[in-house]
C-alpha cells in the first residue's frame, strides 16, 4: 500500500472517522475506511488553508497611508491579472477577476508545494486538474447564461446560419466538452511528468544536477498556471461576449 504523507496521516487521525461517516452517508465507500483522506485531498486542503491564511494576513495589514512590501507585491499581481483580464474579456472584466485570481493562486501554490520535501503537488493527481477544469467549465457557462439568458446563450451554439444549426450544435457541445479534457490533461501531464523526472534524478544523482530540474519544475509550475488562467479568460470572453451586441 502507498505510504501516506505525514500531513495526510495527521488529517486521517484527526477527522478520518467523521469523514468516512459522511462518505458512507452519501453512499460513497472509501478504499480504506480507516484512512479515507488521500494525499491529493490533503494537499488541496493544505493549499487552500495556506492561501486563506496568507490573504487574511495581507488583509489585516492593508494600509492606504503606509503600504508594506507585501501589499505592493499583491497590488502588482492584481493589476497584472486584471490588466490581462481586461484585454481578453473586455470592459466588463472586473466581475470575473476574483475567480481568476483565486484559481491562479490555487494552481500555482498546488504546483509549487511539491518542491518542498514531505509534500506532493496535488495537481499531479488527475482528479485535481479535472476538478479545476470542471469548475471552470461550470463557471463560464453559468456567466454566459447569466449575461445572455438561457435561450440566447444556447443560440450561440447553433451558429450564425440557421439551416446548419443541426450540425453546429453537436459540434459546439463536443468542442466545449473537450475543453475540460484539454485543461485537465495539459495541467496533469506536465505536473506529473515534472514530478517524476525530478524524483528520478534525485534518486540517481542526489547532488547538484537535480537542482536544474527543480528550476525546470518551478518554471513549468508558473507556465502551466499562466496557460490555465489565460484559457479560463478566453472561455469567459467567448461566453459573455455577445452581451455587447
Amino acid at each position: 500500500m502507498h505510504e501516506q504523507l505525514w500531513f495526510t496521516e495527521l488529517l486521517n487521525r484527526l477527522i478520518g472517522g467523521p469523514v468516512n461517516g459522511l462518505l458512507e452517508a452519501l453512499g460513497i465507500h472509501a478504499h480504506d475506511p480507516h484512512n479515507p483522506i488521500t494525499d491529493a485531498v490533503s494537499m488541496q486542503i493544505l493549499v487552500a488553508g495556506l492561501i486563506l491564511i496568507f490573504f487574511v494576513v495581507v488583509r489585516a495589514r492593508l494600509s492606504v497611508d503606509a503600504p508594506g512590501k507585501m501589499q505592493h507585491v499583491m497590488e502588482m499581481v492584481h493589476e497584472t491579472i486584471a490588466g490581462q483580464a481586461e484585454e481578453v474579456i473586455g470592459h466588463h472584466y472586473k466581475r470575473y477577476v476574483p475567480w481568476v485570481m483565486t484559481i491562479a493562486f490555487f494552481i500555482l501554490l498546488a504546483n509549487l508545494i511539491g518542491l518542498i520535501p514531505g509534500f506532493l503537488s496535488p495537481t499531479q493527481f488527475a482528479p485535481v486538474p479535472l476538478g479545476l477544469a470542471l469548475c471552470t467549465f461550470v463557471y463560464y457557462h453559468f456567466h454566459g447564461v447569466r449575461e445572455q439568458g438561457i435561450v440566447h446563450y444556447l443560440k450561440h451554439f447553433a451558429g450564425p446560419v440557421w439551416w446548419l444549426s443541426w450540425l453546429m450544435f453537436p459540434i459546439e457541445i463536443i468542442s466545449h466538452t473537450a475543453r475540460v479534457m484539454s485543461l485537465t490533461i495539459r495541467l496533469y501531464a506536465n505536473m506529473f511528468a515534472g514530478e517524476m523526472v525530478t524524483l528520478a534524478f534525485f534518486s540517481l544523482v542526489p547532488i547538484a544536477i537535480p537542482v536544474i530540474f527543480l528550476g525546470l519544475h518551478t518554471m513549468v509550475a508558473f507556465v502551466q498556471t499562466m496557460i490555465f488562467v489565460i484559457l479560463t479568460m478566453i472561455y469567459l470572453a467567448g461566453a459573455v461576449a455577445e452581451e455587447e451586441h
